[in-house]
């Protein structure tokens, strides 16, 4: 492909090689897992620290908080994250659970905005945390939404996180099927044990754009989590849709 900028490839390549388990690491560190030469990762690193984008003490190597900027610009064109913070400050403060809005990124979901309240995952949750949307609340609202559902089905590796998760193609599209005729999903210890999460989806213009959830533990009754959490998470996710369509 002519307009393919193999060099941009790699400079991202880089920059997506340091994350929470890899915070500081050699050039040769970054040469492995790039794929790159020791050569081309070296260009690529002091080219990074060179925009301030990276830093060096010589030896090893991490990322910069300028590093930031390339994803916040993705989410200030979203308008997303800014119109639904105060919707679930509010959402939090009312049931006291975490609450949070992502966005479908490809298999997985992406966290644009979150209001912790306690500490129920083993995994820090933080904003552009990612996880498999099969196994997630919010990515089930969104997967029903959507209009090529098979290809998903027929590309993505359903892998199994618990001994919960659903990994069948054909199970989880009848439960997207009944997902969607609900307007909203519930996901009980499939993306980790002790976690139970409802979702519902936010729209833009009547497109299904986001999605929002409370996650809790499953201490908390079912009969609790049907009358005391999804009637505000659907009040919620009707109020960030509102205010997205008038912004």
């Amino acid at each position: 492909m002519s307009d393919f900028v193999q060099s941009l490839e790699r400079g991202l390549a880089v920059i997506r090689a340091f994350d929470g388990d890899h915070p500081e690491m050699t050039l040769s560190d970054v040469a492995r897992v790039t794929g790159l030469t020791r050569a081309a990762a070296r260009r690529f690193l002091l080219t990074l620290v060179d925009l301030g984008y990276m830093r060096t003490d010589g030896r090893l190597f991490t990322l910069r908080p300028k590093v930031l900027e390339l994803g916040y610009s993705y989410l200030s064109s979203l308008g997303l994250p800014d119109v639904a913070q105060p919707h679930l400050e509010k959402l939090a403060g009312e049931v006291h659970e975490s609450c949070s809005v992502s966005v479908l990124d490809g298999p997985d979901i992406v966290y644009v905005a979150r209001v912790p309240t306690k500490r129920i995952m083993k995994v820090m949750i933080e904003i552009g945390t990612r996880f498999p949307a099969h196994a997630t609340s919010m990515g089930r609202v969104m997967l029903a939404a959507q209009d090529n559902l098979d290809d998903f089905l027929a590309t993505t590796t359903l892998t199994a996180l618990t001994d919960r998760t659903i990994t069948d193609p054909a199970e989880l599209k009848s439960e997207l099927s009944r997902v969607r005729a609900q307007g909203w999903s519930m996901v009980d210890e499939e993306l980790e044990h002790g976690l139970r999460s409802i979702a519902a989806p936010i729209r833009n213009k009547g497109k299904v754009i986001a999605a929002i959830n409370i996650s809790t533990h499953v201490s908390r009754p079912i009969e609790s989590v049907h009358a005391d959490l999804v009637p505000p998470l659907l009040a919620t996710a009707e109020a960030i849709s509102g205010d997205l369509g008038l912004s």
